[in-house]
Order: C-alpha cells, then sequence, then structure tokens
C-alpha cells in the first residue's frame, strides 16, 4: 500500500493522524499562512521534496490562522517554521523559506539513506583494493535511491581511476547537487582526463627524464598526475616549470597549480607546503 506523502493538518486530526504517523516515520510540519509570501515560496518545495522521497517522510500543513492553538502549542512565532517530528517529539527544525539545496540537506540530516549501507560497505571494499565490488555496491545502492548524492560522488571518482570518462560523465549529470566542493573537485578531474587522454603517464614521463627542458611535456605530465588525483608529482613537475622556466607559455604551470589548489581538500598537509613552495618561488 502506497504511504501518504502529504495531508493538510488540523486541531481535530493532528493526534490521531499526524503525532501517530510519526512513531512510523519521520513526519514534517510546515506552520504557514494565506498571507505569508515566504509560506508561498517554501510550500512547493516542500511538496516537491515529500513526492520525490516517495512516502519516507510525510508532510503535513498547517494553516496557522485556522489552527492558532495547534501553532502556540508547538511554540510558532514566526512563519513558515518547519517541524520535523519523530515519536511524537520535536526533533529538529527551522525558520523562514530556505533554498531547496539547504531544505534537502536538513532533510538528510533525519532520513538516513536507504543506499547508505551500500555506501559504506562499497567505500571499504575500495580501501582494500577491491574497485569491482565497490562499483557494484554504489550501483545498487543507486538503484535504491538515486539521489544519494555520496555514493554517486565516489562511483565517479572510482570511473575516473579507471578512464572511463564517459561513463563518469553520465553519473556527473545525475547528481543532484552538482555545486557542491567534493562534486567540482571531480568536475575538474573530469575535465583535465577529457583534455587527452591519449598519452600514457610512462610515455611522458620517459619524455621528461630524456628532455629535462621540454616544458610542454613536463606540463602534460603534470595534467595527467592531476586528471589522476595525483597532487603531489603533479605539483613537483609544474614547480619545477616554475623555478626555470616561470614565464612559458604565459605562466601556465602557474596557472595550474593554483587550479589544482582548488582542486584539494582545505585538510590536505600538502596544500600548505606548497603554497609556501610556490610562493617562495615567486618571491625570489
Amino acid at each position: 500500500m502506497t504511504q501518504s506523502v502529504t495531508i493538510d493538518a488540523n486541531e481535530a486530526n493532528f493526534e490521531p493522524t499526524v503525532l501517530a504517523e510519526s512513531h512510523r516515520r519521520l513526519v514534517v510540519v510546515d506552520f504557514w499562512a494565506p498571507w505569508c509570501g515566504p509560506c508561498r515560496v517554501l510550500k512547493p518545495v516542500l511538496e516537491r521534496l515529500a513526492a520525490e522521497y516517495g512516502g519516507r517522510f510525510l508532510l503535513a500543513k498547517v494553516n496557522s490562522d485556522e489552527n492558532p492553538t495547534l501553532a502556540a502549542r508547538y511554540g510558532v512565532r514566526g512563519i513558515p517554521n518547519v517541524k520535523a517530528l519523530r515519536d511524537g517529539q520535536v526533533v529538529d527544525e527551522f525558520t523562514g523559506a530556505l533554498p531547496e539545496r539547504e531544505v534537502r540537506r536538513w532533510l538528510e540530516r533525519l532520513l538516513p539513506s536507504p543506499a547508505e549501507p551500500n555506501w559504506r560497505q562499497a567505500v571499504a571494499a575500495r580501501e582494500a583494493g577491491d574497485a569491482a565490488t565497490a562499483e557494484r555496491l554504489l550501483l545498487e545502492g543507486l538503484a535504491e535511491d538515486p539521489a544519494f548524492d555520496r555514493a554517486r560522488l565516489d562511483l565517479i571518482a572510482l570511473l575516473l581511476d579507471q578512464k572511463r570518462v564517459a561513463e563518469a560523465s553520465e553519473h556527473f549529470r545525475a547528481l543532484r547537487e552538482p555545486d557542491s566542493d567534493d562534486a567540482k573537485r571531480l568536475e575538474a578531474r573530469l575535465a583535465l582526463l577529457a583534455d587527452g587522454t591519449a598519452e600514457s603517464l610512462e610515455a611522458l614521463a620517459a619524455r621528461v627524464a630524456a628532455f629535462p627542458e621540454d616544458w610542454d611535456s613536463r606540463y602534460r605530465l603534470a595534467k595527467r598526475y592531476a586528471a589522476e588525483g595525483q597532487w603531489q608529482p603533479a605539483l613537483e613537475a609544474l614547480l619545477a616549470i616554475v623555478a626555470r622556466a616561470r614565464d612559458w607559455n604565459d605562466g601556465a604551470a602557474r596557472k595550474l597549480i593554483l587550479q589544482i589548489f582548488d582542486l584539494m581538500r582545505p585538510g590536505d598537509p600538502l596544500l600548505r607546503e606548497y603554497r609556501m613552495r610556490l610562493a617562495n618561488l615567486l618571491n625570489r
């Protein structure tokens, strides 16, 4: 039997319907009023998400003008006011018309994805070097919850590790939040890989070893390392160019170093080290 995704709640049906349902699944209560502009902005966002989540939570809409006692009981002082109920108790809330992205994140904190067990197993498999098992688990998880971006981001990274650019691109287009920091890092890796996958690392490294001042080959080698997420050898190759041919190709090596800095995680210890080394070179 399909579960309801939204109801209009009031003082008469709140306890037998809303509170009772909160013992079975999360209930999101939206206190609103017809005259409230922000309420009219938020209401369709909540309705759209309720439909998308397919009954994983119940959206209960309460007109606070028509149900003042209910609004007072729950301490509603400003609207829209959205409260999450579990087992009859308020477990979280927010006030105001948040953007859809923030509402989605709020819901995700309250609603573990059904794909999460698969994702956790996939992370362990990938760390153990079993890429095939990790890929299978991630795909199975995404079949259950296509909106679970954490699993899709890990799948994209796995595909990029294997140079499967077309498949990675397809999954990137399916991300719910392609503007997140992790998504942007993968998008940049995707662009670097798509920018020329014909030359192997080995061939480029051999050419650089044979011709140390072939800046173009050294630069292409750095791009290949960066495409693989190997930041340290990429930065070493680029710093060698900056040290001996700073202005080569209109400062292309320095520009790529800065791009790699943007791709690295803020807490990466290499980030501080290479920023200092670049600054020292540029200030000589």
